[in-house]
């Protein structure tokens, strides 16, 4: 059988067309999983970028929330200070008459302490001189209040997980203490510094349900908002 040139011509185009076809393939294929990778990565960026997004404004709203309290505490001095003035100084017994029923001058003076270091700042040391007052004291109406405070003063030294977990054993005891709500904040707040943000957005929604007239509610109601 005898093949024309031309049709000789027609198949050898065609077996370059088919070879060239057969190594496309794999190019194409690796140019579109290429593409593919890209966009998963820029995905993965983006995501990134709106955690540490959020996380900075949970801290900002942190910061100015700690030092609204900073500027309540230093009123509450003022106003403490200006009531001595005018009355010539405040006995022991007057002072001893705004703590709970039942506590005795011994375990006030002892309370003291650990809170005037707490209120200078001195947030270390407040941690381990609250620690001796629930040693020494496990059983008084002053504790809750004393594990919030150590609470407050772990968290201020950045030890954001023994703050979690001080706090988290003062509300599972003292759930009604009017200092409940407060701590649960500090929790949120470390929670965030962990960069533990499901965690902080239910603790701030357990805030709501929980102690809703509370004026921890309306702090955990605006940090919930940066959060969506």
């Amino acid at each position: 059988m005898t093949v024309s040139p031309k049709r000789l011509q027609l198949t050898a185009s065609a077996l370059v067309l088919a070879v060239a076809a057969v190594f496309a393939a794999p190019a194409q294929a690796f140019a579109d999983d290429e593409a593919r990778r890209a966009i998963l990565d820029l995905r993965e960026q983006i995501k990134r970028m709106t955690e540490q997004n959020q996380q900075a404004r949970l801290q900002l709203a942190d910061q100015v929330e700690m030092l609204r309290q900073e500027v309540a505490n230093l009123r509450g001095q003022v106003e403490q200070l200006g009531w001595q003035m005018r009355n010539g100084g405040a006995p022991a017994e007057q002072q001893q008459a705004n703590a709970p029923a039942g506590t005795d001058p011994q375990e006030m003076a002892a309370f003291d302490v650990p809170m005037s270091l707490f209120k200078g700042g001195k947030y270390k040391e407040a941690v381990v001189s609250f620690e001796d007052f629930l040693t020494a004291y496990p059983g008084s109406t002053l504790a809750p209040e004393a594990r919030f405070y150590q609470g407050s003063a772990r968290y201020a030294t950045k030890d954001f997980k023994g703050s979690i977990t001080g706090l988290q054993s003062m509300v599972q005891q003292s759930p009604d203490h009017a200092r409940a709500p407060d701590a649960l904040l500090v929790i949120a707040a470390s929670q965030t510094e962990l960069n533990n943000i499901p965690g902080a957005k239910t603790t701030l929604e357990r805030i709501v349900k929980t102690y809703p007239k509370s004026n921890a509610a309306e702090t955990a109601k605006s940090r919930l908002k940066l959060l969506q």
